[in-house]
Parts: C-alpha cells; sequence; structure tokens
C-alpha cells in the first residue's frame, strides 16, 4: 500500500476565471486520477453556512460545519462537473457570485482554513490526484511532483465568467464581474494566511490566449516530463 507521499499530486492554483478548474477536471479524466476542486470546498462550507442559517462571521461555527463537510466530486450524465453537497447536487448552486463571495470571505479565516486541511489531503488517494486552488502548492501539497500556476488578465477573466454565467442563465454584467473579480483578487493576494501566490518551484502558465485543449495539452507535456505519465 502506497504511503500518502508515494502518490503523486499535481496542483493547479491561479486566480478565479483563469480555468484552473476546467484545466484540472478534463487532467484527472485524462490521467484516470482523483480530482480536487479546493474552491468548491471553501464554497460548500460557505453553502452549507448560509442553509444552516450560520454567519459567516461565527468563526466558530463555521469551523465546526468544516469539520463535518460531506463533500464529493463527480461528472454528470452529459460529462460536466458535478458537485455534491451530502447526497445534494450543488453544482449550479455554488458558480453563483453569492457563493464565490461567501467563500472568498471565510477562505480569509485562519481557523477555517485549518479545520478544511486535512479534508483536503483526504482526497490524495492512488492512482493520483490533480487538485486546484488557490494554494494547492504552497500549502496543501508542498510536495506535489508538478505544481502549475495560471495567471489570465482580469479582463479574459470576466470575460470568461460572464459567458459562462449567461449560458447558465445568469443575468448580470460584465462590469459587475470586473469589479468583483478585482476585488477578490486584492483580497486573495494580501490576506494574511496563505495567500494567493505562486509557489517558488511552479510553473507559471499565461493562459490568456489559449484555448483549453491548448492549456490541457501544455499540462500533459509537463506531467511527461516529470515523468508523471507515459
Amino acid at each position: 500500500m502506497q504511503s500518502d507521499n508515494e502518490i503523486p499530486v499535481i496542483t493547479i492554483d491561479g486566480p478565479g476565471g483563469s480555468g484552473k478548474g476546467t484545466l484540472s477536471r478534463l487532467l484527472a479524466k485524462r490521467l484516470g486520477w482523483h480530482w480536487l476542486d479546493s474552491g468548491a470546498i471553501y464554497r460548500l462550507t460557505a453553502l452549507a453556512a448560509l442553509r444552516n442559517g450560520v454567519d459567516l462571521d461565527d468563526v466558530p461555527a463555521l469551523v465546526a460545519q468544516a469539520r463535518r463537510l460531506d463533500a464529493r466530486f463527480g461528472e454528470s450524465a452529459d460529462g460536466e462537473a458535478s458537485v455534491l453537497l451530502g447526497t445534494d447536487d450543488v453544482t449550479a448552486e455554488l458558480r453563483t457570485e453569492q457563493a464565490g463571495e461567501a467563500a472568498s470571505k471565510i477562505a480569509a479565516c485562519p481557523e477555517v482554513r485549518e479545520a478544511l486541511l486535512q479534508r483536503q489531503r483526504d482526497f490524495r488517494q492512488p492512482p493520483g490526484l490533480v487538485a486546484d486552488g488557490r494554494d494547492m502548492g504552497t500549502v496543501v501539497f508542498p510536495d506535489a511532483r508538478l505544481k502549475l500556476f495560471l495567471t489570465a488578465s482580469i479582463e479574459e477573466r470576466a470575460r470568461r465568467r460572464y459567458k459562462q454565467l449567461k449560458a447558465q442563465g445568469f443575468d448580470i454584467s460584465i462590469d459587475a464581474l470586473f469589479r468583483e473579480i478585482s476585488a477578490r483578487d486584492e483580497r486573495d493576494m494580501n490576506r494574511p494566511v496563505s495567500p494567493l501566490r505562486p509557489a517558488d518551484d511552479a510553473v507559471v502558465v499565461d493562459c490568456s490566449t489559449m484555448t483549453i485543449d491548448e492549456m490541457l495539452e501544455t499540462a500533459l507535456d509537463l506531467a511527461r516530463e516529470r515523468e508523471l505519465v507515459a
């Protein structure tokens, strides 16, 4: 039986809208590995708190919510990502800006981050794990064999998010998205614990003009270089 540090991990970090979620899911599927969407872990914790009437400023209650979080990731029948909170499919709810804002708020809380740390590490199972987030390569899996950090301009990330939300039937302005993404970047990069930044040994990829297929091939090429895939 493999020990945890023998199970390979690929981390994909970056700001919201950089494409890390789609890339990590497709890469995990291509490799036949497990997938962790750590951003969804925080969104799930925030959603569970909102559903249960927990104040987002009530740190002890949030910590308790985080410790008993029942989260699972998979694919729907049409091949899209799906996220379960207990037995409820909450994929659509997690993509709302309300969930994103709430998640960003609780993610700045050191006690909540500590409570969710082991929960995230539990996803490291054979044959391997692709984990995406904001501190996967710096904090959660510092021994990952391959660390990617995706970047893209705020304008491009707002455009991608706008297109995604419109396709889901949400009515939102691209200007509002630009402001929200800018504010979230500022908060994530300047929070006192686990700020958003590339790991010292991360490969930084600017994907502003890349298609998802190009991003996937870049990731696979790097995984081959590290002998993680044939």
